[in-house]
This record gives structure tokens, sequence and C-alpha cells, in this order.
């Protein structure tokens, strides 16, 4: 049997990369953080010119836990020498590719860190009170501790599935770009910041190729991202106390409710793509339509033709139409699936009246709620504060205080001005 490591992280994202970072110089805690990819990567597929974050760069792996950590976005910065020029720039918010590298400079400091390395089963020995965790490379490693960070996959609508031809998801638009451009027309669906962003980007260019641009949303209108200070307030532990200890069907509710909270449109980029669509309309109408209130129900791929029909569904008229495209993009978001690797410790997981992970206030999914943590994907157990990059350093704090037993960094308790419960 290998030594035994305290912890083992399986996915590094953002949240599994600072949860690395700040158990780095912690001497009681040995862990080793596996990722299947060959280096760090997130989210590269959107990486448009000046797209940028919907958090400021406090938000970074570890500053709001540690702010004298080596591995915050400052010291990124100091070291590539461009910290003068983002405090002449004057703006919070640091670009998505910015980010990206940032992430792969700490990831590159750090020897707790392990690229290309699929993990491909888990299994618990009750004996030896020990998770062993098998890789594509035969390796069998075992760990008192599990977090779980592997995120969210592109969601694909089932009326898409199988659907054949060119079509992308927005992880992918990037790689596809240019090829898109040279079709006669586009049509986008999804309602988020990724479908705004790409709307804009490919609304820049309809004068130069041509194309027909549709932007299709289920949603009633485009919703900005609500962030003003007194919602910002809900991403406190505070919040979370109290969202958590909710019934289970009124967090469900909520979960939907709040969506427009993390998912929303940011508010200047609505404002741009009005201007945009008043400046292209100053020589005639320009050929693209922005259709609300219509879900996706079915699509069919005409291989001959190259182009997709669309069924859609006009929700508050209740009427049926169609729309026919070359081009599909599907800004269709992420959805959390349960890795195929844990099987083998169902039993030992918690799980919700939904088939959900049962998630703990301390972040635990195990039944023995000291096992297994799991990073992200539980908004319908704790809240917007699950997927918020601000939140990543307090939820590590906290797991760190559940391993070690100790309080190694400070986990706030308060911090909002406003009172959640009665």
């Amino acid at each position: 049997m290998s030594t035994p490591l305290d912890l083992i992280g399986i996915g590094l994202g953002p949240f599994n990369l600072g949860l690395a970072c700040l158990t780095e110089p912690i001497a009681e805690l040995d862990g080793l953080f596996l990722e299947s990819k060959p280096n760090f990567e997130w989210h590269s597929g959107m990486f448009l010119e000046g797209a940028h974050l919907q958090t400021p760069f406090m938000s970074d792996l570890v500053t709001l836990a540690d702010p004298t950590s080596p591995y915050s976005f400052l010291n990124y910065l100091k070291e590539k020498g461009r910290l003068y020029s983002f405090y002449i720039r004057e703006n919070f918010y640091p670009l998505r590719a910015e980010y990206n590298d940032y992430c792969r400079w700490a990831a590159g400091k750090l020897g707790n860190v392990r690229f290309g390395t699929t993990v491909t089963r888990v299994e618990y020995d009750a004996a030896s009170e020990l998770y062993a965790v098998h890789t594509d490379a035969g390796d069998t490693l075992h760990a008192r501790h599990l977090v779980l960070g592997t995120g969210t996959p592109p969601y694909v609508p089932d009326a898409c599935q199988d659907l054949g031809g060119d079509f992308l998801h927005n992880s992918r638009y990037m790689q596809g770009r240019e090829a898109l451009k040279a079709k006669k027309s586009i049509t986008l669906v999804g309602s988020g910041q990724s479908a705004a962003e790409i709307y804009y980007d490919l609304l820049s260019e309809i004068d130069v190729h041509g194309y027909q641009l549709n932007w299709v949303t289920r949603s009633p209108r485009f919703f900005p991202l609500e962030y003003t200070k007194l919602t910002l307030e809900m991403t406190s532990p505070e919040y979370i106390d109290y969202f958590h200890g909710l019934p289970e069907e009124t967090r469900y509710r909520l979960e939907t409710e709040q969506k427009g909270l993390f998912k929303g449109i940011n508010g200047d980029l609505i404002d741009a793509i009005f201007d945009l669509l008043y400046q292209k309309n100053l020589d005639g109408p320009v050929p693209t339509r922005l259709l609300t209130n219509s879900s996706l129900n079915t699509a069919s791929y005409d291989e001959a033709t190259g182009t997709y029909t669309l069924g859609l569904r006009q929700e508050e008229q209740g009427k049926d139409y169609e729309v026919r495209t070359e081009g599909l993009v599907l800004a269709t978001g992420y959805k959390y699936r349960v890795p195929a690797f844990l099987e083998p410790v169902h039993d030992r997981l918690k799980w919700d009246g939904r088939g959900r992970f049962d998630i703990a206030r301390n972040y635990s999914v195990d039944v023995t709620g000291r096992g297994v943590f799991l990073q992200n994907a539980g908004v319908h157990a704790h809240s917007i504060t699950s997927p918020d990059l601000g939140m990543g350093a307090y939820r590590n704090s906290y797991i760190i205080r559940e391993l070690l037993g100790t309080e190694y960094y400070p986990v706030e308790k308060s911090i909002a001005f406003q009172e959640f419960t009665v």
C-alpha cells in the first residue's frame, strides 16, 4: 500500500487549485491534487477579446483566506511585471484569459498537483479507513479524505442530443468561431453571460460576413446580473447558514428563483449590445432577430443542405414555430454530473430526496460527515455561494478547519449588515 495521504483532491479547477495553494504551506496536511488535463485550463473556449470575470480580483485563489499568500493575483501581477499597469487600469475585474494564466502560474509553483492523471475508480477500505484512488496510469493512491472538484461539464439540451452536424457548445466557441462566421445564418440559443458575449462578438462582424443572426432565449427578457451591494451580502456565511437550514423543497424552489443572481448578464454588456444594434441600424435594418420566451423543444439536422431546423415554442403565447439555420451555437451552460468513478463508494455518500448530493453545512457529502468534501455543485444546499469565485477561499478555509480540527485560516462567521433569519 502507498503511504496514506491526508487528502486527495480530484479535479483541478479554480476551487481545488485554491485548496492546493492554501494547504501547501501546512505541514500537518499532506495532500495531492489530480487533474486529467495536461495543464490548467478554465473555459478557454470563451477567451473572447475583452471578456472579463464578473467578480473582482480579490476573488482569486487565496486572498480572502490569506492576503499574505504568495499565490495571490497581485503577486502574480508583480512577478509578471504588470502590477502598475493593472493599477493604472483602475478596473477590479481581471480579463478571463488573464485569470487563466494566473491559475497556470500558481499551479506551476506547486509541488502537490499532478496533471495528466485520470481517476478511474474510488474504493473505500473499512479496515484501514482509507480511500483507494485508482488512476489510468495503474497507480493506487490512498487518502483519509477526498475533495471532489471535477467541475460541471457542458450541458446539451435533450433536443440536441445526437443531433449531428457541426453545432458548437459555447465551451468550444473560440475553436469553431471562424468556420461559424462563414455560414449564411447563425442561431444562438441561451440566456446568460456567455450567450451575450457570443452575440455581441457575432453582431460586431455581421456586416462584414453578411450572415443572418438569431438569438433565442427561453427567458422572458435579457435578465441583468443583479450586482447590488446588499444582494452581494447573500454571498456570506450568515446566508449559507440560513439557506442550508431551510427545508429541502424550499431550497430547490429558491435555486430556481435565484438564477438571476449568478447567471444573469452583465448590465454594461446588455447596454453595449443595444448601442451596437442602434449603431448598425443607421445604415438600414440589421439581419438579426432577438427571440424571447422561446423554448427549444425539437431540433433536426439535414446533412444534404447543412441546415438545422429548430422547433421553438413561444411560451407566453403558447405558439409553436420554426427557425432554420446553418450555424448553431448552444450557450446552454453547464450541469453537474456525479463522476462515474464514485460508483464503488455510492453507499458511503449521502443523497437527498432528488438524488443529488446531500451536502452538509461543512461541505461534506459522506456518511461520516468528514471524509469526502465537495467543491461547487451545491446551489441546492449552499445557495449562490456555491459557484461564486469569491466564496472559494472561504469554503476552502472551512474544509481545512474540518481536516485539521483547528482553524488554520480565520473562518468568518458574520459579515453582513442585514439579518436573514428570525
